[in-house]
């Protein structure tokens, strides 16, 4: 019971410090958010936050953790699962931004922030974070096709995930519409490989 209560306190403090960020980002720039800012913000030290965040780029890991977390909250619908393959991936996809929408600038200063000259070790981490969001919408939208297709459909899928994303950040349009149809344009030109590796399934089975 003990351990449960800490872990619940813990994620608390967790929401509570990534809240307290983007706010002081929303006041000024991502750039220029510090650690001692967001302890004096959310009334605790230097050594809590520490606890929970050992630098501040570990704030970014979890701010999109959250756009994760409602990415995979889409399985659990079952209305979801009725919609066919290419509706369920423009579905995840715009799930995943929708999670993002409240802070839209300082996510985009936060991208752009790990492409400043000697960030190599962040692009490192991003890199491997936007294939494992991938891993992710192919999991939500229940994608099948098996190697070596599947190699060539997690590569398409990135470049119309990463496609989506940079369009989102400067998209100016209510709920991100002018995304939604980017978004819907890029899968339809898609579908001829989509058509090609349901084929190769079909023929490997």
């Amino acid at each position: 019971m003990i351990d449960s209560q800490q872990k619940i306190a813990s994620r608390r403090l967790k929401d509570r410090i990534v809240n307290a960020a983007l706010e002081l980002a929303e006041d000024s720039c991502w750039e220029a958010v510090r650690l001692h800012q967001v302890a004096e913000r959310t009334g605790t030290t230097l050594n809590d936050l520490r606890v929970v965040f050992r630098e501040k780029e570990e704030i970014v890991d979890a701010w999109f953790d959250r756009a994760d977390h409602a990415l995979l909250e889409l399985a659990r619908d079952i209305a979801f699962h009725e919609l066919d393959k290419e509706q369920r991936i423009h579905r995840a996809i715009m799930t995943w931004l929708a999670a993002l929408s409240e802070h839209r600038r300082p996510t985009r200063q936060m991208i752009f922030n790990k492409f400043e000259f000697g960030h190599l070790h962040y692009q490192v981490v991003g890199a491997t974070r936007v294939s494992r969001t991938v891993q992710w919408i192919r999991e939500v939208a229940a994608l099948e096709d098996v190697l070596p297709w599947r190699a060539m459909s997690e590569a398409g899928m990135t470049a119309i995930y990463l496609a989506a994303f940079c369009y989102w950040m400067f998209d100016n349009s209510e709920n991100a519409h002018g995304t939604s149809r980017f978004l819907e344009r890029q899968l339809k030109a898609a579908r001829p490989l989509a058509g090609l590796g349901e084929l190769f399934i079909r023929t490997a089975r």
